[in-house]
C-alpha cells in the first residue's frame, strides 16, 4: 500500500484523514483513494523515462518524449481520469463507453489509443469521429471493417497493429495477453502481411505498432524480450518502406500486493531505453494498475464473527460483487484493522454476504477484531470498482478521494431503487 496510507494516533488514515471519519460520513463499503498517491505514481513514471532517455547516447535534441496513455479499465472514475488528463495523460480505451468517460472527464481524444478484439461498427465510428490518436488493430476482419467505416465517413483512420511477440510474461494465465494462444492481437509472423494489407487501404494510415504481453508482470526480462522482437519487425517494415511514428509497449508492470518484488519504474525505464536506443519513434505506454492499484483501498465493516469447526469467518459488508479479484484470480489483498487491537489473534477467512462459496476477500488471516470493527482491504485501487457488479441486487460502493485533509465523494453509493428503475412489468 502507498505511503499515503499510514497508522497515526493508533488508527489508519489516508493522507490527513482518518478512515473512521470516512466511514462515519459515507458509510461502508467505500473505496478510498489518495490524490497524492495517484499523482505521485504518474509523475514518477514520466520522470523515470525522461531521465532514462536523456542518458541514451546519440539521442537527438527535441526527440519526442513518451506518451503515457492511462488504461481506463483499471479504474474509470471520472475524477481519476480528470486528474490524469490535467497532468497531460493520454488514455488507453477498450470500448465506446470508456471513450465517452474520457471525453466527459476532459481528456483529449487526440491522445487516445483504442485497443480490444471486438470493436463494433458503432464503436469504430464514434472513435473515428472523435479524432482519436490510433486504433490498435487486432485481426484481419477488424482491419477491413475499419477501412469500410472510414470510407463511408470520408475519413482517414490512423492504425497500428497489435502484435503478439509470444513472450511468456510469467503472470496469472487469466491476465497473460501476448502469447500466440491468447485471443489478443495477431501473431508475430503474420503481422507483416497485415501491415502490407493496411498499406493498400486508401482510408487507413499506418502510424505505429502495439504490443501488450500481460498484467501484473514483476520481471523486466519479458518486456525486454518483447521489445526486441517488436523492433525486429519495425526494421523489417522500414525495409519495405513502412515507417512508423510510434512504438506502443502497452502496460502491465506489476505492483506489490504481498511478497512480490516488482522492478521500480526507474529500473523498467532504464531497461526499455537501453533496448530502444536512439530510435526516432515515439514510445507509448498504457499503465493502469501501476498508477491506481496501491493508491486505493476498500473500507469495510465487520458484521459478524462466526466460529466454525474447520474455519472461522469474519463476515463483512463488502463482498465479491465489490471486489472480484480474490474470487476471480485467487488474488491476495492485505487486510488491515483500521484501529488495531492488542491481544491474541484468531485465524479468519474474511467473507461477504453474497450467496456464493467463492465470496471471499481474504483467507487464513490472523486478526484481532470484534464485530463492528472497520477493516481496510489494501491495494484495491485497480480492478476493484471497475469490475464491481450488482449481484444479489447489492448497490455498488461509494468512492472517495482524499486530498490532504479534505474528503471528496466522487461517486455516491447506489440506492436500491436505482438498480431496477430501468425495468418494467409485463402488461
Amino acid at each position: 500500500m502507498d505511503a499515503m496510507f499510514t497508522l497515526r494516533g493508533g488508527a489508519l488514515q489516508v493522507e490527513d484523514v482518518p478512515l473512521q471519519a470516512i466511514a462515519e460520513r459515507f458509510g461502508t463499503p467505500t473505496y478510498v483513494y489518495s490524490k497524492a498517491a495517484l499523482g505521485g505514481a504518474f509523475r514518477a513514471f514520466e520522470s523515470a523515462f525522461a531521465d532514462a532517455l536523456s542518458r541514451v547516447p546519440g539521442r537527438a535534441d527535441g526527440a519526442p518524449q513518451p506518451l503515457v496513455c492511462y488504461a481506463v479499465k483499471a479504474n474509470p472514475n471520472l475524477a481519476i481520469l480528470n486528474l490524469f488528463a490535467r497532468m497531460g495523460s493520454g488514455f488507453d480505451i477498450v470500448s465506446a463507453g470508456e471513450l465517452a468517460r474520457v471525453v466527459a472527464a476532459g481528456g483529449d481524444p487526440g491522445r487516445v489509443v483504442f485497443s480490444g478484439v471486438g470493436k463494433s461498427t458503432a464503436e469504430l465510428e464514434a472513435a473515428l469521429l472523435a479524432g482519436i490518436l490510433c486504433f490498435n488493430i487486432e485481426s484481419v476482419p477488424e482491419l477491413h471493417r475499419l477501412e469500410q467505416v472510414a470510407a463511408r465517413l470520408g475519413r482517414i483512420a490512423p492504425v497500428s497493429i497489435r502484435v503478439n511477440p509470444d513472450v511468456n510474461p510469467k503472470t496469472h494465465p487469466y491476465i497473460t495477453t501476448g502469447l500466440n494462444e491468447n485471443k489478443f492481437g495477431v501473431g508475430h509472423e503474420g503481422a507483416l502481411a497485415l501491415y502490407r494489407a493496411a498499406r493498400d487501404c486508401r482510408h487507413l494510415r499506418i502510424t505505429g505498432i502495439d504490443c501488450h504481453i500481460g498484467s501484473q508482470i514483476t520481471e523486466i526480462e519479458p518486456y525486454a524480450d518483447a521489445l526486441e522482437r517488436i523492433l525486429e519487425l519495425v526494421d523489417r517494415l522500414a525495409a519495405e518502406g513502412i515507417e512508423l511514428d510510434h512504438v506502443d509497449l502497452g502496460g502491465g508492470l506489476g505492483i506489490r500486493y504481498s511478497e512480490e518484488s516488482p522492478p521500480s519504474v526507474t529500473e523498467y525505464a532504464a531497461a526499455i531505453t537501453r533496448v530502444f536506443g536512439n530510435r526516432r519513434q515515439r514510445l507509448v505506454f498504457e499503465p493502469g494498475r501501476l498508477f491506481v492499484g496501491n493508491a486505493g483501498l476498500l473500507l469495510t465493516r465487520v458484521e459478524y464473527l462466526k466460529p466454525g469447526p474447520v474455519k472461522n469467518f469474519a463476515i463483512v459488508d463488502a463482498a465479491m460483487n465489490d471486489l472480484m479479484r480474490p474470487a476471480l484470480y485467487e488474488a491476495y489483498h492485505e487486510v488491515l484493522p483500521v484501529v488495531p487491537r492488542a491481544g491474541a489473534t484468531t485465524w479468519y477467512d474474511v467473507v461477504g454476504p453474497v450467496c456464493e462459496s467463492g465470496d471471499w476477500l481474504a483467507r487464513n488471516r490472523p486478526l484481532a477484531i470484534a464485530e463492528g470493527d472497520l477493516l481496510a482491504i489494501a491495494s484495491a485501487g485497480a480492478y476493484g470498482m471497475s469490475m464491481s457488479s450488482n449481484y444479489n441486487t447489492r448497490p455498488r460502493a461509494a468512492e472517495v478521494i482524499v486530498d490532504g485533509d479534505c474528503m471528496h465523494e466522487v461517486r455516491a453509493r447506489e440506492r436500491i431503487e436505482q438498480l431496477f428503475e430501468g425495468e418494467s412489468l409485463l402488461p
